[in-house]
């Protein structure tokens, strides 16, 4: 998955974002634990509603940081790297680059999260023990507590792929010994729950009974049942590039470009072509690799008067890989850089391309041919 959202910091070397949905759902909630607050606590003062209202919800966005840096601090421990933390509508989701080696270590990874969220309910439900009863801080610790509880026991639900459909996919995993069918098995469990949750919310929201929490089912049952598939779609990706190698899906058609071309000239080419990357020449020998991702990043005004070799990266900097280095590894390395492609290069040689496009049309090709490994 490609970063994306506004950056806000590291923690632990991991970049963490928020994206555009948090706004959206930070106000929504906000609004609603004011209104909450202010049926409950009638005799406290506007600014001590919204005061509270916005501390609450920055503090349950810190509750879904601290679950998602838990499971990001247990796959770093097996040397999983993790590439990044997003905040958005539904919560959280850390963009760990590849699935643990051992059903084992799996497991672990899966259950931190939920354990974490347990330790935090604990915690507010002590600042709640320990607090006055309609003081503020004890408002925030029984809201914070029981959030914290629903949200450990919602991701333990064995559909995947949530917490708990991991947990149940590693515990398949260790039985079967077969990582395939075991993603398989959990990936319609977790349809099955996902279209238990939009039907339960059909009848939350339309039945004798309406209520509009019945349409927040409906849309987290969507949610589930969306991630479940393209969970499993992965996996049989990663099967269909199990033993290949760069050169195996490599293009050997390399577009090339003069130093000396301004970026004005520069877009023309790529809007004449289509093409977005191209290896930068001088004399005829590779002086470095430009993409349109640079050219964008350039102000349009400056296009006439700065070249290509000003804003390419150099040779010497050019993200490239082996003709023999294993497919699955070279996309693990380009969803770690946000890169689209990689050069291909041989003894100091450039012999080819591996893009983003070019492992999916292989995926594509030899899945339709029923190439795809394990079962």
């Amino acid at each position: 998955m490609r970063r994306s959202g506004i950056k806000i910091g590291r923690i632990f070397g991991i970049p963490i974002y928020l994206h555009l949905s948090w706004i959206l759902i930070f106000g929504l909630i906000t609004y609603s634990l004011v209104d909450e607050f202010g049926a409950r606590y009638p005799q406290w003062s506007g600014r001590q509603l919204w005061s509270l209202g916005v501390l609450t919800s920055l503090l349950f966005f810190g509750s879904v940081l601290f679950h998602e840096l838990s499971h990001s601090v247990v796959a770093r421990h097996y040397r999983i790297p993790v590439a990044s933390i997003t905040l958005f509508f539904f919560g959280g989701i850390a963009s760990i680059t590849r699935d643990p080696e051992r059903p084992g270590q799996e497991f672990l990874m899966a259950a931190a999260g939920p354990a974490s969220s347990y330790v935090l309910a604990g915690a507010f439900g002590l600042l709640t023990l320990v607090t006055p009863k309609d003081s503020m801080p004890n408002a925030l610790g029984s809201w914070l507590a029981w959030t914290n509880l629903a949200l450990a026991t919602f991701n333990l639900l064995p559909g995947f792929p949530l917490d708990g459909g991991r947990v149940f996919r590693s515990i398949v995993w260790g039985i079967t010994k077969n990582y395939s069918k075991s993603t398989r098995i959990a990936s319609r469990m977790g349809q099955a729950i996902a279209y238990g949750m939009i039907a339960y919310g059909l009848w939350r929201a339309f039945g004798v009974h309406s209520t509009f929490d019945g349409l927040w089912f409906m849309f987290l049952g969507w949610f589930l049942l969306t991630a479940a598939r393209q969970s499993y779609q992965q996996v049989e990706a990663q099967g269909a590039l199990q033993g290949l190698r760069a050169a195996d899906v490599m293009t050997s058609e390399m577009p090339t470009v003069g130093r000396e071309l301004s970026l004005d000239e520069y877009s023309r080419e790529v809007s004449r072509t289509g093409r977005r990357a191209h290896l930068v020449v001088s004399d005829g020998k590779l002086a470095g690799f430009m993409r349109v991702e640079i050219l964008q990043a350039v102000p349009r005004e400056d296009w006439p008067s700065t070249s290509v070799q000003a804003v390419m990266i150099p040779r010497e900097k050019l993200p490239w890989t082996a003709p023999d280095e294993p497919v699955l590894s070279v996309l693990e390395r380009m969803r770690s850089a946000n890169v689209d492609q990689l050069a291909v290069i041989r003894e100091d040689n450039i012999v080819g391309l591996v893009t983003r496009d070019s492992i999916l049309r292989v995926v594509q090709a030899r899945t339709e041919l029923g190439h795809v490994t394990g079962s």
